[in-house]
């Protein structure tokens, strides 16, 4: 009896033991090509943006409790300003007086200059006004950060990115609505050959730090990385740090990362949340979002806790907590408005949706210059995957699904008439793979992924025997634009007046 209390309470003690264990995460802790983002806790939540580029709606916005799971709410534009024409950069989140204040970045819809606008929410409430821009600078004002010095408010930014003379992050004085600049604009950090960009300030002890990054933001040769400087004053000088980058991709996990911003939690840690290029086949996913657990060391500088290459396996911030998996993607278009998960091309066509009887109708008014249709898109997030839907209607435009760069560099299978066809644009040239005529104009259709790049194609007349629509794969690498990747989904090409059906959409990975 005495031998099995004793194995009893052992086993008891190995259990709780086990129970209290680390627990880990993997980044990319929040999916799918979304750069430059910036992150906020007010309360108990989490709140993270980050650039859309040329994709709307402008500034997807997501929550969490715990910085690794996290959940898509909205938009902080749904609507694009009407100051603005595209190229919606870098946006950077702050709270102050109970509202939510999102500066981003947009070229101006008069000259296509970059310049950094406004708006505002009133609480947690995320339902945003557009205030216009508030930095008109220079031939290009982008990356605004903004920092409460002593209850003084000011905004920093990137400038001269654009000129022959060196960047500098420029400062100014903002006023106690945070809507205008005050005072005169002064110079913090000036770049030495490098880049300098993506900033974050923030105070611990006598030193103020600015985080940054430097190098090759985008694209397959990225070679972007995270320093810092420090100053006894927040105006500076400020000392770059000797041993920089104090992150950096070596190719293992990630071959880049940076631009992103620190959130500190309750009990006084500190989180670098930025993005990240995972390493093979993963780049085609784009710039994810990464996070690290940020120290200070003992002579005042900054390092971060699992070193100075950015990794993927780290424990989790908050103990008990687990990751949750990726989610598979369903629409069978039976919500009164389109899911929050969907983005568009807007630069190239007035997109126009309907959601009628458990239907989706896709349509849009092509911008000059673009022959290639209206595409509805998500972010992948996964790099083996395929999506599927079915065509319900029938009329002379080309409808079906999509794997999109931009107007001038696609991929599709669709039906019109009653004609199969694989198409691809490369630059602006079009070429047909494949053309059949089929019995039946109303096609379930899939694509299937490979490597984030390498496409099949295929078409079904019952959504359950599938027939291969082409014997090669394509491969579908030069889809990545400069600061952007491809993503699936649902296209129309024709006249306006005839509209893609659609019976359901789903992405299922593999």
């Amino acid at each position: 009896m005495k031998k099995l209390l004793i194995l009893t309470a052992f086993l008891s003690i190995s259990v709780a033991m086990f129970s209290q264990g680390v627990t880990y995460f993997d980044n990319p802790v929040n999916r799918g090509d979304f750069a430059d983002p910036t992150i906020i806790k007010v309360g108990d939540t989490f709140y993270v943006t980050a650039t859309s580029s040329e994709w709307a709606p402008h500034f997807p916005l997501f929550t969490s409790t715990d910085l690794i799971n996290w959940e898509q709410v909205g938009h902080i534009l749904n609507e694009k300003p009407q100051w603005t024409s595209h190229s919606f950069w870098a946006p950077e989140l702050y709270y102050m007086n109970n509202k939510m204040f999102c500066y981003y970045t947009a070229r101006r819809k008069s000259d296509n200059v970059s310049y950094i606008g406004v708006a505002t929410s009133g609480g947690t409430s995320l339902d945003f006004e557009d205030h216009g821009p508030i930095i008109e600078y220079g031939t290009e004002a982008i990356d605004p950060f903004v920092y409460n010095d002593n209850g003084n408010l000011y905004i920093t930014w990137k400038a001269y990115g654009l000129d022959n003379r060196p960047i500098e992050l420029l400062g100014s004085r903002l006023s106690e609505d945070g809507l205008k600049l005050e005072g005169e604009i002064f110079s913090l950090l000036k770049d030495e050959g490098i880049g300098l960009e993506g900033q974050y300030h923030f105070k611990h002890g006598e030193f103020y730090y600015i985080i940054y990054s430097a190098k090759s933001c985008c694209g397959p040769g990225s070679d972007y990385d995270v320093r810092v400087a420090r100053s006894t004053s927040f105006f500076g000088p400020y000392e770059k740090y000797s041993d920089n980058p104090i992150l950096y991709g070596d190719g293992t996990d990630y071959i880049s990362c940076g631009h992103g911003t620190v959130v500190e939690t309750d009990d006084g840690r500190l989180f670098y949340y930025s993005h990240g290029y995972q390493s093979g086949d993963n780049f085609f996913l784009g710039r994810q979002h990464i996070l690290h657990e940020l120290q200070i060391t003992e002579d005042g500088w900054l390092k971060f806790k699992t070193g100075r290459v950015a990794v993927n396996r780290h424990q989790v911030p908050f103990a008990g907590t687990i990751q949750k998996g990726v989610s598979d993607f369903r629409d069978d278009f039976n919500s009164k408005e389109l899911n929050v998960s969907w983005t568009w091309n807007f630069p190239y066509s007035d997109i126009n949706t309907e959601i009628k009887n458990g239907r989706l109708i896709l349509s849009g008014n092509m911008t000059e210059g673009n022959e290639n249709g209206t595409a509805l898109c998500l972010r992948p997030q996964t790099i083996r995957y395929n999506y599927i839907t079915k065509v319900s209607n029938v009329n002379d435009s080309f409808k079906g699904l999509t794997m999109y760069g931009d107007d001038k560099n696609m991929v599709a299978i669709g039906i019109k008439n009653n004609n199969i066809e694989v198409r691809s644009v490369s630059d602006g040239k079009s070429s047909t793979h494949y053309s059949k005529s089929i019995d039946i104009a109303e096609p379930h259709l899939k694509i299937e992924v490979e490597r984030g790049r390498l496409l099949r194609f295929y078409y079904s007349l019952n959504g359950e025997n599938w027939i291969t629509a082409t014997d090669s794969v394509f491969d579908a690498s030069h889809l990545v634009r400069w600061d952007r990747v491809a993503r699936p989904g649902l296209i129309h090409i024709g006249d306006g007046n005839n509209p893609a059906e659609y019976d359901y959409f789903e992405l299922n990975n593999l």
